[in-house]
């Protein structure tokens, strides 16, 4: 557990700064007096490292950024997201998004994770999606990358018992951010999709955090969904059935278009 207090000079790392979750976070951590660095492709205000998570080489330049910084708190928030049928997906964009979801994060921890333990102290907050908990159709590669970050955060947190650093997973569901676009929020009027407020999750993961807590589940029913999901997932594929059947109607051919709907990728940012 990490008093609120405590955050005051503590050096902090958040990946996906720019994003949705991650700018609001951003702001809550630096108004505590928090110092963080901000991690992503693009430019951003204050301390940042320049680096994309959706190569090798980048992930590998921020992994030893992120070393020599040598974090108190680290926050992987950075996500990338693919929603269509999974054969209409381009190999290398699926890759990429592995790579920011999953690999990135695991490389990161894994760089700051030495001097955290020296310390005999440090937090590794693991921002994943209800989707890693409830694979949900038409997002097999970011639901199984998610599902990847869920398991990845559990071996870590039995691995570093005892030793000071506490390792939390938080999943939200859907959230009212740019990381949705279009065809996303179709989807979302289609089927009732509830998204959440963007300052209201950055607040629940900082909670988390603070707190070490292991897991959090933002959202109800997804909570009660994904204990469902864990031991009778037969009937969450019949109660999903319906969902996945509209879904499927966005890729199909429209008839008031008289044309194909193609996939979506969000592929201008790699923040949430």
């Amino acid at each position: 557990m990490l008093p609120e207090d405590s955050l005051e000079g503590r050096i902090i790392l958040v990946t996906g700064g720019a994003g949705g979750i991650g700018a609001p976070l951003v702001s809550i951590l630096r108004s505590r007096g928090a110092q963080v660095t901000t991690l992503g492709r693009g430019e951003m205000p204050g301390r940042h490292i320049r680096a994309d998570l959706s190569t090798q080489a980048g992930i590998a330049q921020a992994a030893e950024q992120a070393r020599l910084l040598a974090p108190h708190m680290l926050f992987n928030v950075a996500g990338r997201q693919y929603f269509g049928p999974v054969e209409g997906q381009r190999p290398a964009d699926l890759a990429a998004d592995y790579m920011v979801n999953l690999i990135a994060p695991v490389s990161l921890a894994q760089a700051v994770l030495p001097l955290m333990k020296q310390r005999g102290r440090g937090h590794i907050v693991n921002v994943g999606s209800v989707f890693g908990s409830i694979s949900f159709a038409h997002f097999a590669g970011y639901s199984s990358a998610k599902a990847g970050l869920k398991g990845f955060s559990q071996a870590l947190r039995r691995e570093v018992r005892g030793s000071g650093v506490t390792v939390c997973h938080v999943a939200p569901r859907g959230v009212n951010t740019g990381f949705n676009g279009p065809m996303v929020q179709r989807l979302a009027t289609l089927t009732g999709m509830k998204l959440d407020d963007p300052i209201h999750v950055a607040n629940r993961i900082l909670r988390a955090a603070i707190a070490g807590k292991p897991d959090t589940i933002i959202g109800w029913p997804e909570a009660l969904f994904t204990r469902l999901n864990a031991l009778f997932p037969g009937l969450v594929d019949r109660a999903l059935a319906g969902n996945n059947a509209k879904a499927a109607s966005l890729f199909s051919i429209g008839a008031d278009q008289g044309a194909t709907i193609h996939p979506q990728i969000q592929e201008k940012t790699h923040a949430r």
